[in-house]
């Protein structure tokens, strides 16, 4: 009887020791508990493992769950969810999220401001509906080549009077002269006070004269190569400087550096004016100063005097005159006196009593 009870004490003890093993979050001792919902990257590893643990009796244990066992709480195994193929807008086929472009909100044109104004003249570019070039810096005078095709049309930079012209190609290598280098040439007095030339044309325009006013973009001739630069292609010499005598050449080939006013006057401000620089560097060098650079030719000014060579010799040094110091009387000598007969004198005279 006593025997009976024991029995049955045990066959309680141990139903309640494995319906609390089963209800627990671990299983059964040695079972692993299955994982959670997988990501899609690691989908294809869990097949192939749980394909490795059919097959394997030492896994069966602990991959229990794959093969719907009794390790799986549901008693079937946990399906993956699939990643969606497609991916949406504001992600990609790996669910992350990607930058969406920004559309930028329509706005107005810009508003164009112009300049500010600098003086009261207007300018305009010395080369008019053409592709130009220049160079931007000094090399032997302040000038500058503006290249342009043949023909193109040198206009007047602003209101004012021509001046000079030339339009006879005078300029010889055997001579090269320097008023002639320009070859045909215009030159404006400017209402700015200022000079501007365009030499090595291939023409004057019809009527252009001495004397003649003219307006800020008016042609003045076509671009050539004439004098200094008939074997270079097209060209136009571009000087400013201020008004002399045409006798002062030197003076009308430039004085300024303009390619800062070409700058402007091509691509910005329209009144930026030269005039200002002009007037400043003809109050310090003076209104004809001699020409220094490229002063060969027939007329060549001279500016300084040949540097005569040092002679390592020294020189014998003359003593000073004194023109108070007496001079030596020269020995005079006279006449051997004729004989007395043969004496003769004319007219002697009245005779005074001693």
């Amino acid at each position: 009887m006593r025997s009976r009870h024991l029995t049955r004490l045990a066959a309680v003890a141990g139903a309640a020791l494995l319906t609390s093993a089963c209800t627990s979050v671990g299983g059964l001792a040695g079972i692993a508990e299955p994982p959670r919902a997988l990501s899609a990257g690691t989908s294809a590893d869990v097949s192939a493992s749980s394909a490795d643990a059919a097959s394997r009796p030492d896994l069966r244990l602990t991959s229990g769950w794959a093969n719907g066992g009794s390790g799986s709480p549901s008693g079937s195994p946990t399906s993956t969810p699939e990643p969606s193929g497609t991916p949406t807008d504001g992600g990609d086929a790996d669910g992350g999220d990607t930058a969406t472009e920004v559309q930028r909100p329509p706005a107005m044109e810009p508003v164009q401001v112009p300049p500010p104004k600098l003086s009261d003249h207007t300018y305009v570019f010395p080369v008019r509906d053409c592709e130009v070039k220049y160079s931007r810096k000094l090399l032997v005078l302040p000038k500058t080549t503006i290249w342009a095709e043949r023909g193109c049309a040198f206009v007047s930079p602003t209101d004012g009077t021509v001046h000079e012209v030339n339009t006879t190609d005078r300029w010889s290598p055997a001579t090269d002269r320097g008023e002639d280098r320009e070859g045909k040439f215009v030159t404006v007095f400017g209402k700015d006070g200022v000079l501007y030339i365009g030499g090595h044309l291939d023409s004057v325009a019809k009527g252009i004269k001495p004397g003649v006013q003219v307006k800020a973009g008016q042609v003045l001739g076509k671009v050539g190569n004439s004098g200094l630069a008939r074997s270079t292609a097209p060209n136009l010499y571009f000087g400013i400087s201020w008004k002399t005598e045409p006798v002062k050449w030197w003076i009308r080939r430039g004085m300024v550096n303009p390619w800062n006013y070409l700058d402007a006057w091509k691509d910005g401000n329209r009144t930026y004016s030269p005039s200002p620089e002009v007037a400043a560097l003809r109050h310090k060098l003076g209104k004809t100063p001699k020409c220094k650079v490229q002063c060969g030719g027939d007329h060549a000014v001279t500016t300084s005097q040949p540097q005569q060579p040092d002679d390592p010799t020294p020189k014998r040094t003359e003593k000073p005159k004194d023109d108070n110091k007496p001079k030596k009387k020269k020995k005079q000598t006279y006449p051997t006196p004729e004989p007395e007969d043969s004496y003769v004198v004319e007219n002697p005279g009245p005779t005074h009593p001693f």
